[in-house]
């Protein structure tokens, strides 16, 4: 963990991650002492965490995990996302950044409602994604 930005991204496939000021978009969610772990992964890892953690025999885009209130890990599924980015006619650079804001309210403590819609939709626009 890099002691000054408190992020440790770990890519386990072979693509290449998008320029995204990923240490930025933490910050300005989840403030500058929160430590992040996070992780690209492929269907499989997806597929075997989702089922562990929330009973659902399939991969998925995102996983967050709250460790504490100060530290958490997010889990990307690299290959379903760009996949979902062509479905839903986005960059693939965009959707990765939707999908990380997305982790991070969900680490700050919202659970899906509008109100977490709007906290995500004025991050995205801070970032112009």
């Amino acid at each position: 963990m890099n002691s000054k930005n408190n992020l440790d991204i770990k890519n386990t496939t072979k693509g290449k991650l998008p320029s995204l000021p990923f240490v930025d978009i933490k910050n300005y969610v989840l403030g500058e002492k929160y430590e992040l772990s996070l992780v690209f992964i492929g269907d499989k890892l997806s597929k075997k965490i989702n089922n562990e953690y929330r009973q659902k025999n399939t991969p998925t885009n995102i996983l967050s995990f709250p460790l504490s209130k100060t530290e958490g890990e997010i889990f990307i599924n690299y290959r379903l996302a760009q996949r979902e980015a062509k479905k839903y006619n986005r960059k693939f650079s965009d959707f990765i950044g939707f999908l990380l804001i997305h982790g991070f309210m969900h680490l700050k403590g919202f659970q899906h409602s509008s109100r977490m819609e709007r906290q995500e939709a004025q991050t995205r626009i801070k970032f112009g994604l």
